[in-house]
């Protein structure tokens, strides 16, 4: 009997370090290579390991809602077992619960931002938002009982609201377009583009503020709230739609909340907070040696000069590494195949055709020079991958609906309240049971549309109207694809629904005013993709007993942080250091690539260098190339091929960044090799350590920027004699 015993908490332990691995698969957006999702991200896109789930082609993703069955039969049985109250949803809505979301909103705000002005690279968070949740709040009833104080019971449901408000908070901070959409109308990325580019409007710029920002996510963020929440119990309850992340996530959280579990959280725990401070105290120390341009450890020429210029070097950024833990082995080593493509082989052969394809007298950061041909082919990457993807989500979802609509009258036949597992009855019932009333939905999608209409023309003198009423009528009907094809394939298109409104709004304002009205289709991007997380949130909340209303509520006060938050945390890092500068560590590459994508709306293939548009037409045929194979060929050769979105990105930002992220991936490979148990429950917090520690410091660092205090010393490598 005890070996049995010992053996079953075994296996319990096996499973929650398992639930642990997967709630921490990378997600990636096309705006920030990766996207947290999960459990409550506002603006997250598909993920980049799910990008790989066609490897056995559509048939094999339509395979998905029977795999649904076993992922969701785990919180189920815990819930059973358990058999907890299940508290009403105003006490899953509590007070401690919203400053421990506001914490961890800023803290993660903070840290998002930095890689959205830096690369554009954003890891998922959510394991460690939701380890960050459970120790905040189990710490604080401890210590109150303790104290001898009562306090009320930390309960799953109360762990999940906590983590949906504040990843919907945090979320703002890349998924408000701070490091694309938003800074691309500033005049540092205008001149960038070229002030006499062919489209590029003289005087089509402006400045950013924090009350126009401020006022701007108020007015487009809340919408997609409200857009199919009248369908929820269809997506969620009648179709059974996966929502593979937000499965994971609950599968998470419900293990949190289990004897075994919390074990195994306490050990998370120490692990992220160690490597938390090691993270943090590194970047303090590299801090001394940054006192000068091209200085310190984040320029350490590791494989040599020559590679060194060619952005062939280890920076010691803990930051990445942590995200290289995180993301696949794939798509760290298709960052690495497009970095050696571009900087080592592409680059160095095009600079010697100056001259002959461009002007001599071109600067590095010409759009009519080199760096013309880095961007134009980086977005050439970026729009292959996202049109295949399109087309195949669209494809699948299309499918899956003939064929739910022909097992219809069949399932009508078969299905019975009887033969309903009591676990799915409970959880049916609890979904059903805090109904958001239908009215609300339409009222306030409603007035906010109004607001928008009449708001955001007077922001934006370019942008008419009738641009905004018709992406607001366009919008529910694009959510609803979207959120139906995210629940089959996990993969959010929102930012390719974004892409396309980009060059139909470029293309129909015309050459006088089309960059700035291009630029205004977040509001699309962020309609269609806000619903489809919504329906991940919801699925979350249903898998884990959480009222829809409480989730709703967790939702709207996280975006309200978020629009808050965000434009603050932007402008300190915004007035503390260089940030757009294409040679400097703030790069922000994605500002520049989407009002590139809007001037070639505009004008046209004639805003391309020389020679560039073939290169452009090579690369997107490659990347539709590279998912077909991985879709179609046997699934032991198709796991090779590289992920063209991730290839892009080394293209136009460099290559040390893939240099991290392949280190962190080595890192997990020689774990899991010599201790794959320990490793799959702690390799999640252990990143998310070293990035959270690294990412702090940028908060006091950006300070002293501010307040003119220099580190000492220029740490900085030159030739010899």
């Amino acid at each position: 009997m005890q070996k049995s015993s010992a053996r079953e908490e075994e296996e319990e332990e096996e499973v929650a370090a398992a639930a642990a691995a997967t709630g921490a698969a990378a997600d990636v957006s096309e705006l920030e290579l990766l996207v947290p999702r999960g459990g409550a991200s506002s603006g997250a896109a598909g993920s980049m390991d799910r990008h790989a789930l066609g490897g056995g082609g559509a048939l094999e993703i339509e395979k998905t809602p029977e795999a649904a069955e076993d992922m969701e039969s785990e919180p189920a049985l815990a819930a059973a077992r358990e058999a907890e109250r299940i508290p009403p949803w105003r006490e899953q809505v509590t007070a401690r619960g919203m400053v421990a979301a506001l914490l961890i909103g800023v803290v993660y705000t903070v840290i998002v931002m930095k890689l959205s002005l830096t690369t554009g690279l954003i890891p998922t968070l959510n394991v460690s938002a939701a380890l960050l949740a459970f120790l905040a709040l189990r710490g604080w009833t401890h210590a109150l009982d303790r104290l001898g104080i009562a306090s009320r019971p930390f309960t799953r449901q109360e762990n999940t609201v906590i983590q949906t408000c504040a990843v919907a908070c945090y979320t703002i901070g890349y998924g408000g377009g701070f490091g694309s959409f938003l800074l691309g109308l500033n005049k540092k990325t205008y001149e960038l583009s070229g002030a006499s580019t062919p489209g590029n409007v003289p005087g089509s710029y402006k400045e950013p503020g924090i009350g126009w920002m401020t006022g701007f996510l108020l007015s487009t963020s809340f919408v997609g709230l409200l857009t199919l929440l009248p369908l929820r119990k269809v997506l969620v309850i009648d179709y059974k739609l996966t929502y593979p992340s937000g499965t994971a996530t609950a599968v998470l959280i419900n293990g949190f909340h289990t004897p075994q579990g919390d074990k195994n959280a306490k050990k998370q725990v120490r692990g992220f907070l160690r490597y938390f401070g090691i993270s943090f105290l590194w970047s303090f120390f590299q801090w001394f040696y940054t006192g000068g341009d091209v200085c310190g450890f984040l320029q350490f020429p590791t494989f040599g000069l020559k590679a060194w210029k060619h952005t062939f070097f280890f920076d010691f950024s803990l930051t990445y590494v942590g995200a290289g833990m995180i993301c696949s082995h794939l798509v760290n080593l298709s960052l690495l195949f497009g970095a050696i493509l571009s900087w080592g082989i592409m680059w160095p052969l095009i600079g010697k055709q100056k001259g002959n394809w461009y002007s001599a007298k071109a600067s590095e950061s010409s759009m009519s020079g080199l760096f013309g041909y880095k961007s134009f082919i980086c977005i050439a990457l970026l729009v292959g991958d996202g049109f295949y993807n399109f087309v195949k989500v669209i494809v699948v979802t299309l499918k899956s609906v003939r064929e739910r609509s022909r097992r219809r009258g069949l399932n009508n036949r078969v299905a019975d309240a009887d033969t309903m597992a009591i676990d799915d009855m409970q959880r049916n019932e609890v979904f059903n049971r805090d109904n958001i009333p239908t009215w609300m939905a339409y009222t306030g999608y409603t007035l906010l549309s109004v607001i928008a209409v009449v708001l955001i023309p007077v922001m934006f003198r370019q942008v008419k109207w009738y641009y905004v009423i018709i992406a607001y009528l366009l919008a529910p009907a694009l959510g609803f694809c979207n959120a139906y094809g995210t629940g089959l394939t996990d993969m959010n298109m929102g930012y390719n629904y974004g892409k396309i409104a980009l060059f139909i709004f470029a293309a129909w304002a015309g050459k006088d005013d089309g960059v700035v009205p291009a630029r205004r289709v977040r509001s699309v991007k962020q309609l269609v993709l806000i619903s489809a997380d919504l329906m991940h949130d919801f699925k979350t909340g249903h898998l884990t007993l959480t009222s829809p209303r409480s989730m709703l509520v967790g939702q709207v006060v996280g975006t309200l942080m978020g629009c808050v938050v965000a434009p603050l945390t932007f402008f300190l890092f915004y007035k503390a250091f260089d940030v757009g500068d294409p040679n400097g560590y703030w790069k922000a590459p994605y500002a520049l690539i989407y009002r590139n994508m809007a001037i070639i709306g505009v004008e046209g293939f004639s805003a391309l260098p020389r020679h560039c548009l073939q290169l452009c037409a090579g690369f997107f045929a490659f990347a539709v190339l590279a998912n077909l194979a991985r879709d179609f060929l046997p699934r032991r050769y198709g796991r090779y091929m590289p992920l063209p979105m991730a290839m892009a990105v080394p293209f136009l930002v460099g290559a040390s960044f893939a240099i991290d992220m392949c280190a962190g991936s080595l890192v997990v490979f020689l774990w899991h090799r010599f201790d794959g148990k320990r490793a799959a429950l702690l390799v999640p917090a252990v990143a998310s350590g070293l990035i959270c520690g690294d990412g702090i410091w940028t908060f006091p660092s950006s300070l002293l920027a501010l307040a003119k205090v220099k580190p000492p010393i220029c740490m900085k490598f030159i030739p010899g004699n």
